[in-house]
């Protein structure tokens, strides 16, 4: 997905979390993060956009502390996050398509990958907010959810850190119906390696590594990407998407795949 597509995502998702924050109140539990309150997911973000504009405007190369700076008490609390998403947007739109600095995911390049994980950061959370307001979760376009769902299991769980493991190898599979993206992941003891793109026999490694054989999995989750992608982040319950084979490696995710809050 082109970089200006993830910024044109934070334009569009920015003001949809900050109404819905407004409106729920400071003090509103966020269930779907159930430790926290409105204002905690403000502050978050807020850290979250003043640390990803220091590597994206000074070019910063080395990992620097999340921003631990509290925003103001209050209403005044909502337009500190706005004032920082403007500050983000801004940032990403001018930096040079050769931006060098610090990343942790895989990517094309330092400002695709910076682009991209706001985008996924901001629209995740804008769920929270609106399902702290108890409304319905505004939709994605479909392109961006299947991105999103590309970015948790291929970029996240091919990390070392990912918890996502079984003590026998065990394959789960997930499908999405409005895309035709699949994605096949290998679980076993050591990090998830997923194959994308299977065609009709073959697939191509995450890694491009080169072909696989289309295999047959233990479990699949399907459905529409964009609810795959919520329920991938535990945003969604599984109801919401069809389950096949094992159902116990999609029970596995619910309790494994929480990744730390780096932004």
């Amino acid at each position: 997905m082109d970089t200006a597509v993830h910024i044109e995502a934070i334009r569009r998702d920015g003001p949809l979390l900050a109404e819905a924050a407004e409106r729920a109140g400071l003090d509103a539990p966020v269930p779907t993060c159930p430790e926290w309150r409105v204002r905690d997911l403000l502050t978050h973000l807020g850290q979250v956009h003043r640390w990803a504009i220091r590597y994206v405007a000074e070019g910063l190369t080395e990992p620097l502390p999340l921003s631990t700076a509290a925003g103001p008490e209050g209403q005044d609390l909502v337009e500190w996050f706005r004032d920082g998403h403007r500050r983000l947007v801004a940032a990403l739109a001018a930096a040079p398509p050769d931006l060098a600095c610090w990343t942790f995911l895989p990517a094309p390049s330092p400002l695709h990958f910076w682009a991209r994980r706001q985008a996924h950061e901001l629209a995740i959370h804008r769920v929270d907010a609106q399902a702290a307001l108890g409304a319905e979760f505004s939709p994605f376009p479909a392109d961006f959810a299947a991105d999103g769902i590309d970015e948790i299991i291929v970029g996240f769980h091919g990390l070392a850190t990912s918890k996502a493991r079984t003590r026998t190898p065990r394959t789960l599979r997930i499908r999405a119906t409005d895309t035709e993206d699949v994605w096949t992941m290998r679980l076993s003891e050591e990090a998830p390696r997923t194959i994308r793109g299977l065609g009709p026999s073959k697939g191509t490694t995450a890694d491009g590594a080169g072909d696989v054989e289309k295999e047959a999995v233990d479990c699949e989750l399907g459905g529409d990407a964009g609810s795959l992608y919520l329920v991938l982040w535990n945003r969604l319950p599984l109801e919401r998407v069809s389950v096949t084979g094992d159902a116990s490696l999609a029970d596995l995710w619910r309790k494994k795949s929480t990744i730390g809050r780096r932004g």
